[in-house]
């Protein structure tokens, strides 16, 4: 701290007053007041000195606004008194430093490529509003504020970020307004069973729980966690399991996360180069008494005054008593200092002589003199310094002065020139150096995301987000890459620099990625492990993986490159902290810094400045240096909490600190201008300048075939190497290996690794296999090079090729615990042991023919080895009695060997030479070997063996794993002498074996054609030599050679997940599973047809019936809609039905055993019905049902006679089968916890077995039960008749469910419906008394009793986004059946048209209109483009046109129902149309709109006359439905809840329900109103008159959307668009009282014609008169009167013209347009036709007078006039009518019904 040297003057010098407590200081009259200093602290300096161009105050408030004429005239005075030469005025240059040479110059011509700043300087063009202050002024910068996109929430201070991070609990705008206003926060969902919730709601998998990484990014996953992986020697570990230096421990700094190392600690001991704070912390003893408050409690900063000398300014002088005065004052003969130091001797003053003048011999001065107060004073020109003699000058060396020029600097006589490296230019102060290219962006890792900011604005984006834990960070500008790695998933990975393309470059082999660095010229990736403590390289793509440094490596952190001097730095916080370099190629290693370095973390390089920058996050410092380490200095010791990753660009360093969590900046050369960039980030990791300069362009040393190197081609100073992946060995100087021909291979667990032994370097090296959760046993084949492996958390056998390619699962079902594994590589098998099973199966190398060889008398059977030479195989034994066994390789002569002073005997290895066996006992602490029979039993390694597990031989050598010591040791296998670590400090290591290619040929009978074996021949001892073997639950024949084609009598059983056998045939019990080729989900129900040999299941999840046959092959889906939880099943083998329940739609169905003809036979009345079994025989089912009321019920197999059978005593009712033999019923209960019996009324019951913990599934064979159990996970069985001997048949089964006994070798019985299906046309059910035909759901069966119809005549049809289903109204069980229409996504609205039998549908997922068959078939897309929300959709059935709303659009469109000649109708005044519907026969268009102002509207069906119906007490109108018959509108509103209705004109307005939760659609059918409810999931319907009579037709229907009628009578009616289409050539709409044709909005390549019955000639070039507007709604001048005549003629046709019908031909061709002749008007032929016409018409007048003059009482009121727009374009409102005057109904329906052939057609056309 400077103390002033007023201070220490008397009387007149100090204040009077307190001199801290005052901020205003008098001095006296002769004497001058010196500005208030931070501290309030006063100074006071004689009068004199004030404006003397001296610094006496220390702050230049003495000198401030005065002139001195101290400056020659070739010099320039500036306005702070600095002198400087007067050609450096007006020259661009900032040399006053003050800018006063450069104000009021004459403007300077800016080029035009430049920008003219405000100060007259000129810049770059691009670098005008880029967010830098290049100008100076600023004046570059005052740019508009961007716009934000569509996407970006816009910030308060005009910044933008993207529209998902508002509100989402993370503040990214600078300004915190991303999260002001936000909702109350929504509680994060909980995570599910596999996942972990962090102590902030984040999820992460359960498996990274306590696994020694920091994935949450707090370190909540790893507290509390029981068995951290234990710290390195020197290592203290935090309670979050954290490692960090142990001699951090108590020294006053929180180092761990959760502050564990500074928790009971007593006083702790700071080192001499520390100063201890009150606190106990300690900090650095240079900290003392800096003016800034470091320890947090300010003791640093106490008792200062004492602490040594006052400091002065840099151009004052220190005199002994401690006074400040300005250097000038040096030897002027004055006692300036009061004590003479200023004039001693020491300061080699010259005595004066009094003779001193400037005008003589310019006073002795060199340069500049000037006469103070009489004495000459001798001063220098800008860029000179006054010597120590005080007359000479010197040259002042700027370019000494660090940071005075930004790069390079070149100095000469009294001047200096900065200069700037390739890339970069001099800004207009011509000392600092611009980068050219884009606007540098920082990139920097937030653990969940990658994200970019802007350093010179507020700029921020997103570029990756949804990850785990990302925390090192590079690019690679040219290719446009981001890489990074993340220490949650251990991987590395990289994506473009636009966030897409992500994919794994490295994911094996890592546990602590912590650093990464890109070399962009040689394109090659390094990083560092501080987990396997190396440094490695591979391409960018991952490939040709090295580790490049491992030895004296403990924890690397950072890690920065210099490609173009081919060097590496790297950081390494491990017990002896440091920085070292070394060449790219791993050579020449060297030490850049390691004193004073604790914990460095970040690195980065300047590489124009050629300087490290590396920040220290426990010294709490930022430090440069030159890449050699030397002149290494610290740039900002202070505010560093704990900084992580730095970067620098031009002058500025940016680096993130992750107790701020924020980013920052500071000068590289000051530390000074610190500011936060972004603060309140989530975990700011790694961060980097993105710019082209950050990868400055270099010489690639290896050229453009990589240096002629086979792999590797790694940069070395100026040269480069050829270098090969970890463990290949080199050829030759350029050349590799291609593979390895030895390596050691091991497990350890997460990971399956190897160490080449063609290397001398001995570095273990992962093979990159997916999914390994715990490897323990190992073995491999080098004839396909396979590595085998098994897996005791996944429960699988894998094997892939040693490289890591090929991986395949070759074993995954009925496997607990595989703990060994050898192969046989002569007859190509694998053996292995399951200590779960206590089992020893073999298999085919690839997993089939699986069979189970011991199963008698193991107890934990571990490791296993084959010696096929002699036909045996080995293995220990760890349970009780632990022993060494040996048998035959078929399981023959088994005999134990070894059984005595043995503990735990885990790995075993052969000697073929020798004929010796070895095996390590982890109990004994021994290796031992003996003879292969047991003799000769020897100790080769008795001491310092902790916990041995995997052993085996290679040569002359014993290599073996410890679990204790965590290496991996060998020794000689003779001798047991020579012991070696090969590795250490590796976890969870497993099994070991050598993989070599000299494993001895063994001749066998199983190498000829099998040995004559039809499945498995496996070798045996002599003299056999060799024994055939079936697959598991398959006997062999006689013959001995031969098995049998599959399972006779055998158990099968769903695990919701698979299916399995259990074989009944063996005399064991081993499950297998059914290959069936698909992946279940929630597989429960299950049933088999022994007649074909087919197994069915239901999956509740996928919501499907399934078969296959029972080998797995011809698997297909039967049922796949309207499934909902299919708990139970049965298959009838005698009828060839498949019945089943379903508790979630609380139906029991029947179908074909395709999935056919499915019916429902029970509905009413059930409440969660489950099990089900049939007794075909007596025609009756029974079934159990465990709802609210539990029961058991019986009813006929068509589901008659229905009777509950047992409803007391019951609680969940699961499983049931029929006991035929002895009449029975027997059930079990989960909740009574007991298996029951009864006759098969229901009477006789009693209890079986009892307790049972959870039985779900019971079958029976035999003289057996069989059932699952959900709490014991296993298959029990007991006798049928007692319950007695029970015994369990298969354990550790999770997920069990439905089981099914069968013996395919018992007959079936009799069909009772016989060979002919009983007579019926589609099902035959069996009953009691004999059958009955049915037909499908929905539809009547025939007045015959055996016939069905093809459809339902009238049903409902409506959809549920991913779903159209249909509900028939003739039958009253209203059940919904799918209508099998593909790929439908969101369908929202629906129409049919009667017509063709097609059901037309909008899909706003797709945006499309599609239209299909109503069995699914002929599905096309109608309209496929230009679409946004079709949320209505209408069918004019008589003009074959198609009408849709889009709310997107705000628009009413039409086309022909093809989608061809599409038009917009109304696009003004919408706003969210919905609904829509048309009246074809009225020619109305009806619609509702729920925007802004809701509102029901009609139109004509062109869209003419557009008219507001309704826009009063109006909410949400959504469904809109007319009743043709009482011609009203209804409609509901989703807002009011309420349905209402009104006549046509919107009057007679009357609400018929009042109260519905939320309906969407409605639609009408004779007396009822049906509509469709989100809240309630429901169809119901009211009576339309009434309101009454309230109904739900079909409950518990997610997504229910539109909902409409399809009746005979619904779509009726015709217009004079009816016929040929009224004669128009594209649309036809008909109208109130006429009707027009129009033209698509976009031409087709047909003429278009407005005037019907016209057609236009085909289009000649184009004029401008034929490109004249033409009204849409307009007919031709040449049609005149005789176009009534043409309609009512048309009209009593009456009939309609298809799609299908024009195609076929079938429609009147004698009123088709045909071309007219100019000025001839219309052909010959229409004037003969409308002739006929009137005629016609005349004689129906006559004839109708005639008969209503006798038959009165046919008379049909519902005539009237039909009246049309005149044709013409005049203004006449000219009208012509035309009495249409219609038949009886009856003699029309007679007509039509005879002509048409079509029974909607059977009313007339003229009833309006």
């Amino acid at each position: 701290m400077r103390r002033p040297w007023g201070a220490l003057l008397l009387g007149a010098l100090l204040c009077a007053h307190g001199l801290a407590s005052s901020p205003e200081c008098a001095c006296g009259r002769s004497h001058f007041t010196c500005a208030v200093s931070a501290l309030g602290e006063c100074t006071c300096i004689p009068a004199q000195w004030q404006c003397d161009g001296d610094n006496d105050c220390g702050d230049h408030s003495d000198e401030d606004g005065c002139m001195l004429p101290t400056c020659s005239p070739l010099d320039f005075h500036c306005d702070n008194g600095k002198c400087i030469r007067r050609s450096w005025v007006c020259d661009g240059d900032n040399d006053c430093e003050d800018d006063s040479d450069e104000q009021d110059c004459p403007p300077r011509e800016c080029e035009e490529d430049e920008f003219p700043c405000q100060n007259g300087y000129c810049i770059r063009s691009l670098w005008h509003c880029d967010g830098d202050n290049d100008c100076g002024d600023n004046s570059d910068e005052q740019c508009d504020m961007r716009k934000c996109s569509d996407k970006e929430f816009r910030c308060s201070d005009g910044s933008c970020i993207a529209e998902h991070w508002y509100c989402d609990g993370d503040t990214d705008c600078k300004d915190g307004s991303d999260e002001e206003s936000c909702p109350s926060a929504v509680p994060a969902p909980p995570c599910s069973l596999e996942e972990f919730q962090c102590a902030y709601g984040r999820c992460i998998l359960d498996i990274y729980h306590c696994d020694g990484d920091d994935d949450c990014g707090d370190w909540s996953d790893e507290s509390d966690c029981s068995s951290h992986q234990p710290c390195r020697s020197g290592e203290f570990m935090c309670d979050s399991g954290l490692c960090i230096n142990a001699g951090w421990r108590c020294d006053g700094d929180t180092d761990c996360d959760d502050q564990s190392d500074e928790r009971n600690c007593t006083t702790s001991v700071c080192t001499a180069e520390q100063f201890r704070c009150r606190s106990g912390r300690c900090v650095r003893l240079s900290w003392r008494c800096d003016g800034e408050d470091d320890c947090a409690d300010n003791s640093d900063e106490e008792n200062c005054e004492n602490t040594g000398s006052p400091q002065c300014a840099s151009d004052q002088f220190l005199c002994w008593n401690g006074r400040c005065i300005g250097h000038r004052k040096l030897c002027n003969g004055v006692n300036d200092c009061g004590d003479n130091s200023d004039e001693s001797p020491q300061q080699n003053c010259r005595p004066r002589t009094g003779e001193e003048n400037c005008n003589v011999n310019n006073g002795g001065c060199s340069q500049k003199c000037q006469m103070v107060r009489g004495a000459v004073q001798c001063t220098c020109h800008t860029g000179y310094r006054l010597t120590e003699d005080g007359r000479a000058c010197q040259d002042v060396n700027e370019c000494a002065e660090e940071g005075y020029c930004s790069q390079g600097c070149t100095n000469s006589e009294g001047a200096f020139q900065c200069w700037c490296e390739a890339g970069y230019e001099l800004r207009p102060d011509r000392r600092s150096c611009k980068a050219l290219g884009p606007e540098p962006v920082l990139l920097f890792a937030n653990r969940i995301d990658i994200r970019q900011v802007l350093p010179h604005r507020s700029e921020y984006t997103l570029l990756l987000n949804n990850l785990e834990n990302a925390i090192a960070l590079d690019f690679h500008h040219r290719h446009e890459l981001v890489f990074w790695s993340d220490v949650t998933l251990d991987r590395i990975l990289r994506a473009n620099l636009n966030g897409s393309n992500v994919e794994e470059v490295v994911s094996t082999g890592l546990e602590s990625p912590g650093g990464l660095a890109v070399d962009w010229v040689h394109d090659k990736l390094y990083w560092t492990d501080s987990g396997t403590s190396r440094i490695e390289v591979a391409n960018l793509d991952g490939a040709h993986r090295k580790v490049l440094l491992w030895q004296n490596l403990e924890k690397p952190r950072a890690i920065a490159l210099h490609p173009m001097e081919g060097t590496i730095y790297w950081t390494d916080w491990g017990n002896t902290p440091r920085i070292e370099a070394s060449s790219m190629d791993g050579s020449g290693r060297r030490i850049v810094a390691d004193t004073h370095l604790f914990w460095p973390n970040g690195l980065t390089i300047d590489y124009a400045g050629r300087r490290m920058y590396w920040v220290d996050a426990k010294h709490h410092v930022i430090e440069r240096a030159n890449l050699d380490g030397s002149h290494r200095k610290a740039v900002i010791s202070q505010g560093l909490p704990h900084p992580f990753a730095i970067t620098v660009f031009e002058d500025s360093l940016y680096w993130t600190d992750w107790h701020t969590k924020s980013i920052n900046s500071a000068n590289k050369f000051t530390g000074k201008n610190q500011e936060i960039i972004r603060n309140k980030l989530h975990f700011p990791m790694d961060i980097h300048t993105l710019h082209p300069q950050r990868q400055p362009a270099g010489k690639n040393r290896c050229g453009d075939n990589n240096g002629g190197c086979s792999h590797l081609c790694l940069p070395s100073g100026q040269n480069y190497t050829c270098a090969c992946p970890t463990g290949f060995r080199k050829i030759s100087s350029h050349a590799c290996a291609q593979s390895l021909d030895k390596f050691l291979l091991f497990a350890r667990r997460m990971d399956i690794r190897r160490i080449s032994f063609d290397t001398e370097d001995l570095s273990d090296d992962v093979i990159p296999l997916a999914d390994v959760r715990s490897a323990v046993a190992l073995d491999w084949d080098s004839r396909d090079d396979h590595v085998y492996w098994t897996d005791v958390s996944t429960d699988t056998i894998s094997r892939a090729k040693w490289d890591g390619t090929g991986q395949e699962v070759v074993v995954d079902t009925s496997l607990e615990s595989p703990a060994g594994l050898a192969i046989d590589w002569v007859t190509n098998k694998l053996y292995w042991t399951d200590a779960g099973t206590d089992r020893i199966e073999v298999a085919n190398t690839d997993g089939s023919m699986r069979t189970v060889l011991i199963w008698e008398n193991l107890d934990r059977p571990r490791d296993i080895v084959v010696e096929p030479m002699g036909g045996y195989m080995y293995w220990t034994d760890w349970g009780a009695s632990p022993k060494i066994e040996c048998a035959g390789m078929d399981a023959s002569a088994r005999r134990v060997i070894i059984s005595s002073n043995l503990t735990w005997p885990n790995g075993l290895a052969i000697d073929y030479g020798s004929q010796r066996l070895y095996w390590a006992d982890a109990g004994m602490k021994t290796i031992e070997f003996a003879g292969l029979d047991g003799s000769n039993r020897k100790v080769l390694i008795g001491s310092q063996l902790p916990h041995p597990f995997g052993l085996t031989l290679y040569g002359q050598r014993i290599y073996w794993t410890d679990w204790q010591t965590k290496s991996i040791q060998s020794a000689d296998r003779l001798t047991g002498l020579g012991r070696e670590t090969l590795q250490e400090n590796l976890e969870n290591l497993m099994d070991i074996h050598v993989f070599h290619r000299r494993r001895p040929p063994v001749t066998t009978p199983c190498t000829m054609e099998n040995g004559g074996c039809s499945h498995l021949c496996l070798r045996s001892p002599n003299p056999n030599g060799f024994s055939c073997t079936c697959p598991t639950g398959i006997n062999l024949l006689p013959d001995g050679k031969t098995c049998s084609p599959g399972m006779n009598s055998f158990l099968i059983f769903a695990r919701r997940i698979d299916v399995r056998m259990v074989s009944l045939d063996i005399p064991y019990f081993a499950d297998v599973v059914v290959p069936i080729n698909i992946t279940m989900k929630n597989t429960i129900a299950i049933g088999v047809d022994p007649q074909e040999g087919k197994v069915y299941w239901s999956d509740s999840t996928l919501h499907r019936i399934s078969r296959a046959n029972l080998d797995g092959s011809r698997h297909e889906d039967i049922i796949t809609t309207g499934l909902q939880t299919t708990d139970g099943l049965t298959v009838d083998a005698i009828g060839r039905k498949v019945y089943w329940t379903d508790t979630g739609t609380n139906r029991i169905e029947v179908g074909n055993l395709d999935g056919s003809m499915r019916k429902v036979l029970v509905w009413q009345n059930l409440d969660s019905p489950r099990a089900i079994v049939l007794y075909h025989e007596m025609g009756l089912m029974y079934w159990t049902d465990w709802g609210e009321h539990a029961k058991l019920e019986r009813a006929a197999m068509d589901g008659s006679e229905r009777t509950v059978l047992i409803s007391n005593n019951l609680g969940w009712p699961n499983g049931l089968t029929v006991d035929k033999a002895s009449s029975q019923l027997l059930w079990a209960d989960a909740h009574t916890e007991r298996i029951e019996a009864a006759d098969l009324n229901g009477g006789s019951r009693h209890t079986l077995v009892s307790p049972v913990q959870h039985p779900y599934g019971l079958t029976l064979l035999d003289s057996y039960i069989y059932w699952t159990d959900w709490q014991t996970r296993s298959i029990h069985r007991a006798d049928k008749g007692t319950g007695s001997n029970v015994v369990l048949v298969r354990s550790n089964l999770p997920g069990l469910m439905d089981i099914q006994a069968v013996d395919r070798t018992q007959p079936l019985g009799l069909n009772k419906c016989g060979s002919r299906n009983g007579g019926c046309s589609h099902l035959c059910l069996p009953r009691p008394s004999g059958f009955s035909c049915a037909c499908p759901t929905g539809i009547q069966l025939k007045a015959d009793g055996r016939t069905c119809d093809p459809s339902p005549e009238t049903y409902l049809l409506f959809s549920s986004r991913g779903s159209i289903r249909r509900i028939s109204l003739d039958t009253s069980d209203h059940t919904d059946v799918h209508v099998p229409v593909p790929e439908l996504n969101n369908v929202i609205s629906l129409d049919y048209d009667s017509v063709d039998g097609k059901v037309y549908y909008t899909d706003v997922f797709l945006d499309v209109i599609r239209r299909a068959d109503l069995n699914g078939s002929n599905m096309e897309t109608v309209i496929g483009q230009g679409l946004k929300t079709t949320d209505g959709l209408a069918v004019d059935w008589v003009a074959r046109n198609l009408y849709w709303t889009d709310t997107g659009r705000n628009t009413i469109e039409a086309s022909r129902l093809d989608g061809s000649c599409r038009k917009v109708l109304i696009n003004n005044s919408l706003d969210e149309p919905r609904a829509i519907a048309v009246f074809p026969r009225k020619g109305y268009l009806f619609w509702t709109d729920w925007g802004h102002i809701a509102k029901i509207e009609r139109a004509n069906l062109d869209g003419s006359e557009r008219k507001v119906l309704i826009n009063t007490d109006l909410g949400w109108p959504n469904g809109l439905t007319l009743d043709y018959d009482t011609r009203r509108i209804y409609w509901v509103d989703a807002h009011l809840d309420r349905i209402e209705s009104a006549d046509l004109n919107g009057k007679l307005r009357q609400v018929l329900v009042s109260h519905v939760s939320h309906p969407f659609a409605l639609t009408q059918q004779d007396r009822w109103i049906y509509w469709t409810d989100w809240q309630t999931k429901s169809i119901q319907r009211v009576d339309k008159y009434s309101g009454r009579n309230k109904e739900t037709v079909l409950a518990n229907v997610e997504g229910l959307m539109d909902i409409i009628v399809v009746s005979p009578q619904r779509q009726t009616g015709t217009n004079a668009c009816g016929v040929n289409n009224g004669g128009c050539t594209h649309l036809c709409f008909a109208r109130a009282l006429d009707f027009v044709c129009a033209c698509p909005d976009e031409p087709d390549s047909r003429p278009c014609s407005l005037v019907p019955g016209a057609v236009p000639p085909a289009p000649r070039a184009t004029s401008m008169s034929e490109n004249s507007p033409v009204l849409p709604n307009t007919l031709s001048p040449t049609f005149r009167s005789s176009t009534s005549r043409i309609r009512t003629a048309l009209e009593e046709v009456g009939g309609r013209c298809t799609e299908k019908d024009a195609q076929l031909g079938r429609c009147v061709h004698s009123n088709e347009a045909v071309p007219a002749v100019p000025g001839e008007g219309l052909h010959v032929s229409y004037a003969v036709g409308g002739l006929l016409s009137i005629l016609l018409v005349l004689v129906v007048i006559v004839a109708w007078m005639l008969y209503r003059h006798k038959k009165s009482k046919f008379t049909d009121p519902g005539m009237g006039n039909l009246t049309y727009s005149n044709p013409s374009y005049r203004t006449s409102t000219q009208e012509v009518k035309i009495e249409a005057i219609p038949k009886p109904a009856m003699y029309n329906q007679l007509c039509y019904k005879k002509e048409l052939f079509h029974p909607s057609d059977s009313l007339s056309p003229f009833l309006f």
